[in-house]
């Protein structure tokens, strides 16, 4: 039943790659002591996390830079839409 269970838990990845690609990855495994498998999990899932946090990561341009750092320094005064939300999460907030 422990092996029904641990099926469950895993999904299953496979890739069709060239005998030339398989013996430079294995190389790179063995150099590393690890096995073929553990090798290319953790080189796909480290290149995956540095994708997302690549495309996540807020990037702004010299004029964009410079327009949000005078509105931290000169905050424009709030509108009656913003005093209104403000007021509405206030009450949210203090029930």
């Amino acid at each position: 039943m422990a092996a029904t269970s641990r099926q469950k838990s895993m999904a299953r990845l496979e890739a069709r790659i060239s005998p030339d690609t398989k013996a430079l990855l294995q190389k790179a495994a063995d150099l590393e002591g690890r096995t073929l498998t553990d090798f290319v999990i953790a080189s796909v899932q480290r290149e995956a996390y540095r994708v997302i946090e690549q495309h996540q990561r807020l990037k702004l341009n010299i004029e964009d830079s410079e327009a949000f750092a005078d509105a931290l320094i000169n905050p424009p005064e709030p509108n009656r839409s913003l005093k209104v939300a403000a007021l509405r999460h206030q009450q949210v907030m203090s029930v």
